[in-house]
């Protein structure tokens, strides 16, 4: 036994030295020039995915309804290094989406990755108490806006062999959940989780890099949820 023990080990570097080797190409801009539009990517979960976008190579066009919020984030990540231009964009404008595709293509020369992040979620409550109103402003962004932007990008990523569409929703879907706006309510949501914290915004951003590489190249149509182990099953 002592002799298999002394076999094994010269065997147990070498494969410690594969995995890293490996894992370092892995790491090395794994979106090398692909072109990316991140929606609602000024602050946020979309911040750190524009940024994990940027960093892993791409070339990334940032929106948000405010021309300051476009300012601040571009400024930040141009700080980085990172090839980040930015254009406000209100995803409920026809005219808006356009200029966010025309950036990205008069820039770079087309599209291969959309991150739909833009949404909004305007009454937290009953859903009995909800108002016409606020369903319509829920459908117009959450799900028209977003078809239609991914319908305005389609055509550029077929130009360049095909792309990444990628929509950010929440973990609410599944399941409701309170407002954590109290200490109590906060821990009560923690104790629900298999990782006992609640997420960063930079906890999502990997997977979407992933998502939007050629190592997840076979994945389409997928749900995966981000969530600490949060039950999230409907």
């Amino acid at each position: 036994m002592q002799k298999a023990g002394l076999l094994l080990r010269p065997c147990a570097r070498t494969w410690k030295s594969v995995r890293m080797a490996s894992s370092a190409v892995a790491r090395r801009n794994p979106l090398e020039n692909k072109v990316a539009l991140v929606t609602a990517s000024t602050d946020g979960i979309g911040f750190a995915i524009a940024r994990r976008l940027a960093q892993d190579g791409a070339h990334v066009v940032v929106s948000s309804r405010k021309q300051k919020n476009v300012d601040r984030a571009v400024a930040m990540l141009h700080g980085e290094g990172l090839s980040v231009m930015g254009t406000v964009c209100h995803v409920g404008k026809g005219e808006d989406r356009e200029r966010l595709v025309a950036t990205a293509v008069n820039l770079h020369g087309g599209v291969d990755i959309l991150v739909s992040n833009a949404a909004v979620m305007p009454f937290f409550g009953n859903l009995m108490d909800v108002t016409e109103e606020v369903w319509d402003k829920i459908l117009d962004i959450n799900v028209k806006a977003t078809a239609l932007i991914t319908k305005a990008v389609v055509p550029e990523m077929e130009k360049r062999g095909g792309g990444s569409v990628v929509i950010v929703a929440s973990v609410g879907a599944y399941r409701p959940f309170p407002l954590w706006d109290d200490q109590e309510t906060l821990e009560s949501l923690k104790a629900t989780m298999q990782i006992k914290r609640i997420g960063k915004p930079e906890d999502c951003a990997g997977i979407v890099s992933f998502l939007c590489s050629e190592d997840a190249s076979y994945i389409t149509g997928e749900t995966v949820v981000v969530a600490g182990g949060m039950p999230s099953r409907l």
